[in-house]
C-alpha cells in the first residue's frame, strides 16, 4: 500500500464518519411568534385586549391614607382609653386603604357585555372606646360586582336612587345629611333616549336588617335625565317595599363656565309606617331610602377650579328636623394621578329620645366640628 492509497482511505473514513454524526444531529425548533398584549381604545384609555380573546381589560384602583380628627361624619369623635390609668382620650382617627378595581368589555350580536368590580382592603382604627380604638386589619369589602349586557345590569351595585341622580358633591363627607342608602344587589335596565334623554328601571335587595327584602317584592327605583352642555335635570323615585314608603328627588347641574359649576337636589319621602320601634332604634325612624330626618331635605354646592392643579369644593345640607351639615375642602392634584385633599366640617343635629326611639326630632341640638386630610394616588 502506497502513500496515496493510505490518504484515499483515511478521507473516506472521515467522510464516513462524519455524516454518520451529521444525520443525528439535534434539531431546534424555530421559535414560535410572541403574542404581545395590544391596545384596546374601543372603552376608553388604559384598556388591552386579554391575549387570545376579543374581552378587553383594565385594571386600576387607589390606594388612600386618611388623617381625621374631631367628631364629626365618619370618624365621630375617635376616643380611646388610656393605656396608664384608663381615662378617655381623643386621638386620631385614620384609615389606610387600597381599592382593586377591573373592567372589561366586549362587542357581541346583543351590545356590548361589560363588567366592573371593586373591592377595598382597609386598615385603621376601630372608633370605638369597648375597643380601645385599636388599629388592625379590617373586613375586606366586596362594593361592586355587576354585569351589563346592553341595558341590562345584574350583580352588586349601588342603589340607582343615588347612582343615577348622582352623589352629593365632591366633598369627602358627603353625608352629613344623608340621601339614601347605598350597598345593594340590583336588576337594572337603562335606556338611552337619545337627545340627552335617558332613563333606569332598578328592582333592588337592599342590605342590612332593616333594608333587605322581607318577602319576594323587590325595592323598586326609576329616573329620567335629561343632560345638555349645560348641565342636566335628574328625577328618581324609589319604593321601599318593607315598609311600603315612596321617597324622590330632583336635581338641577349647571355648568356656569369652565371654572364653575354648581348643583341643588331636594328630597321627599313619606314616613307613615316607619315608627315600628325595631325599625326606629336600627335606622333612626328612616327607611333604605328617605334616610334623612323629616319628611323633606336639600342639599346643594359646587366646586370650583382655581387652575388646572386646585379646586375648592363645598356642599351644604339641611331637612326636615333642623339638621344642618356644611362641608368644604381644598384638592390640590401634586402630580397627575396623586392628590391631596384637605376638608374642614361641621354638623348641627340632634339625637335619639332616650324614652322614645321613633322620636328622633332632633329636640337636643348638638354641634360638631371635625377635619379630615386625604392622600390618595389614583391609577
Amino acid at each position: 500500500m502506497n502513500i496515496k492509497s493510505l490518504l484515499l482511505g483515511s478521507a473516506a473514513a472521515l467522510i464516513a464518519v462524519s455524516g454518520a454524526r451529521a444525520a443525528d444531529a439535534v434539531v431546534v425548533a424555530e421559535p414560535e411568534p410572541a403574542e404581545y398584549v395590544k391596545i384596546c381604545d374601543v372603552y376608553g384609555a388604559g384598556y388591552f385586549y386579554i391575549p387570545g380573546t376579543e374581552t378587553c381589560l383594565r385594571i386600576g384602583g387607589y390606594i388612600r391614607y386618611d388623617i381625621g380628627v374631631g367628631d364629626v361624619g365618619t370618624f365621630n369623635g375617635s376616643k380611646t382609653a388610656d393605656h396608664e390609668d384608663g381615662s378617655v382620650n381623643d386621638t386620631w382617627h385614620k384609615n389606610a386603604r387600597f381599592t382593586l378595581k377591573t373592567w372589561t368589555g366586549q362587542e357581541t350580536e346583543l351590545g356590548t357585555l361589560k363588567t366592573y368590580t371593586e373591592t377595598r382592603f382597609n386598615f385603621g382604627n376601630d372608633n370605638a372606646i369597648e375597643f380601645a380604638n385599636t388599629a388592625h386589619n379590617k373586613d375586606v369589602s366586596l362594593n361592586f360586582a355587576w354585569i351589563q349586557l346592553g341595558g341590562l345590569r345584574v350583580g352588586k351595585d349601588e342603589s340607582a336612587f343615588d347612582t343615577f341622580i348622582g352623589y352629593a358633591g365632591n366633598v369627602i363627607q358627603d353625608t352629613l345629611v344623608p340621601y339614601g342608602d347605598f350597598d345593594t344587589n340590583v336588576v337594572q335596565y337603562y335606556f338611552d333616549a337619545g337627545n340627552g334623554f335617558s332613563a333606569v328601571v332598578s328592582l333592588e335587595e337592599g342590605q342590612g336588617v332593616v333594608g333587605t327584602i322581607d318577602s319576594y317584592v323587590p325595592h323598586v327605583v326609576g329616573g329620567l335625565k335629561w343632560t345638555q352642555g349645560w348641565g342636566a335635570i335628574t328625577g328618581v323615585v324609589a319604593y321601599d317595599s318593607n315598609y311600603e314608603e315612596v321617597a324622590g328627588k330632583v336635581r338641577l347641574d349647571v355648568n356656569v363656565n369652565d371654572a364653575l359649576s354648581l348643583w341643588v337636589m331636594g328630597g321627599y319621602g313619606t314616613d307613615d309606617n316607619l315608627n315600628d320601634p325595631t325599625y326606629a332604634i336600627a335606622a333612626g325612624g328612616r327607611g333604605f331610602y328617605k334616610q334623612w330626618g323629616g319628611n323633606w331635605a336639600v342639599w346643594g354646592g359646587g366646586t370650583y377650579k382655581f387652575n388646572e392643579k386646585t379646586s375648592f369644593n363645598a356642599q351644604v345640607s339641611y331637612d326636615d328636623w333642623k339638621n344642618l351639615g356644611i362641608a368644604a375642602n381644598i384638592a390640590y392634584d401634586v402630580v397627575p394621578g396623586f392628590t391631596v385633599t384637605a376638608e374642614v366640617d361641621y354638623l348641627n343635629a340632634g339625637k335619639f329620645d332616650d324614652a322614645d326611639f321613633s322620636n328622633w326630632t332632633g329636640a337636643d341640638k348638638k354641634s360638631s366640628i371635625g377635619g379630615i386630610l386625604r392622600f390618595q394616588r389614583s391609577f
